[in-house]
């Protein structure tokens, strides 16, 4: 039996309850930008080894999102939301022992678990606010969530720093290197022990919003809503829509670019001379170019351009800002910041960033039918490209150079530029018999 359509107070409500969630998304994953850097100081990590953050934390969206949509099949969308956030307080937990043994193996681990947690929320999210209305306002009503989680994601960076960082850390960064053995130890012993505070909050806090949104109003959502009228071809496995496999694809290798572009750049800052004190704010511009471009997004899709064509356009000049950052060099002051221009075009790759993700999941999507809660775990597994794109480039980072290494952003871009104009409209696979209805 179809569930009936909720109330416009419902939806309402609704849609603040998952906006609330994509802002904790976007605490969480942020969060990141800051703990590589500081786990590669406290733990003294190598370039790659401190992109294991990322790689921890994003490698359950590959893991966990199928097996994700099968457990919200089982125990609906309000248990599921309520089990996510549990399983996300469990690995903010898990810093608190891995802290008292400053042990980097448990702090992945528990990296690990608040992305299981994240897999199972952004699926339910995700499809919910595509399916909830109008699917030419899809992109409009994801850029708005898009605002919610990267709005966070300027706070995090900020406020986790101004927890964890002292005004003296300069100086004690700096004397690291040089300190004997026992002092070394006893220093970097104390500068972990910070995170001990900070995440044991966050934990308390992801565990009491799972059990509010129990007893919230959010409805269950009739996993055919807006999309039976639409489902092309029949077919009876997402494997069988060549646009959508395509359009997981895109989004593994657009959110690679966001978060190299956005967990990378204060690595790349310290090339220039800049410590991790000057530079906290950098993952907060890029992500304030994101914001902007979400705003964009809402202002002129579908009134002034179609989501097709404000895709086109993104990813054409995420492509353009891509080959800017590795082939042009000269000093720029701004924010009274001295750093080569380079750093500002990975900025400014927030900017089209933001409508991509928003230009993708529509169309991916389009026609699954009851096969879209499937259809959305599978492009949530394709978050696991933050997983391995910034790994890649930890690689290229140590073998050549952090510059020359943002080559990895030029063909991932191109391969986004090919799904924009091409790939989203391919109905079927060379061979696949056509089915109709």
């Amino acid at each position: 039996m179809t569930a009936p359509a909720p109330d416009r107070k419902t939806t309402w409500v609704s849609i603040g309850i998952i906006g609330t969630m994509f802002f904790i998304f976007g605490f969480v994953s942020w969060i990141n930008a800051i703990l590589i850097p500081y786990f590669k100081i406290a733990c003294e990590l190598s370039n790659f080894q401190s992109y294991l953050v990322a790689f921890a934390f994003y490698i359950s969206y590959l893991l966990m999102s199928m097996p994700s949509s099968y457990l919200l099949k089982k125990i609906g969308y309000k248990n599921g939301i309520m089990v996510g956030f549990w399983i996300m307080a469990l690995g903010a937990f898990l810093f608190v022992p891995a802290a008292y043994n400053r042990a980097y193996p448990i702090f992945l681990l528990g990296l690990f678990t608040l992305g299981s947690g994240l897999a199972l929320l952004q699926t339910v999210a995700n499809l919910y606010i595509t399916l909830i209305g109008e699917k030419e306002r899809a992109a409009q009503r994801i850029s708005i969530m898009g605002i919610c989680n990267k709005g966070a994601g300027i706070l995090a960076p900020l406020l986790f720093s101004y927890v964890i960082l002292r005004p003296q850390d300069n100086e004690l960064f700096k004397q690291l290197p040089h300190m004997a053995d026992a002092a070394r130890t006893l220093a970097l012993d104390e500068l972990i022990l910070r995170v001990v505070g900070p995440y044991t909050v966050v934990g308390i806090i992801l565990f009491l919003i799972g059990v509010l949104v129990k007893f919230s109003i959010l409805p269950e959502l009739d996993q055919q809503q807006g999309t039976a009228e639409n489902n092309k071809g029949g077919n009876k496995s997402v494997l069988q829509y060549p646009h959508l496999i395509l359009g997981a694809v895109a989004i593994f290798l657009h959110v690679g670019t966001q978060v190299i572009a956005i967990d990378t750049i204060i690595n790349y800052a310290g090339v220039m001379g800049l410590s991790l004190l000057e530079a906290k704010a950098l993952p907060s511009y890029t992500l304030t170019a994101t914001i902007l471009g979400y705003l964009s997004g809402i202002v002129l899709i579908p009134k002034v351009f179609s989501q097709r064509t404000m895709l086109r356009f993104c990813t054409v000049f995420g492509l353009i800002l891509s080959i800017l950052v590795v082939t042009t060099q000269g000093h720029v002051v701004l924010f009274q910041m001295d750093l080569d221009i380079s750093i500002w075009f990975i900025v400014l790759i927030g900017f089209p960033n933001a409508l991509i993700w928003a230009g993708i999941w529509p169309l991916a999507l389009e026609g699954l039918g009851p096969l879209a809660k499937q259809g959305s775990a599978l492009l949530i597994m394709g978050l696991c490209g933050n997983a391995l794109l910034p790994l890649l480039y930890g690689v290229l980072a140590d073998a050549i150079d952090p510059k020359s290494a943002y080559w990895i952003l030029t063909p991932c871009f191109l391969y986004l530029v090919f799904y924009a104009f091409k790939g989203h409209r391919i109905q079927r696979w060379t061979g696949q018999k056509k089915i109709t209805t």
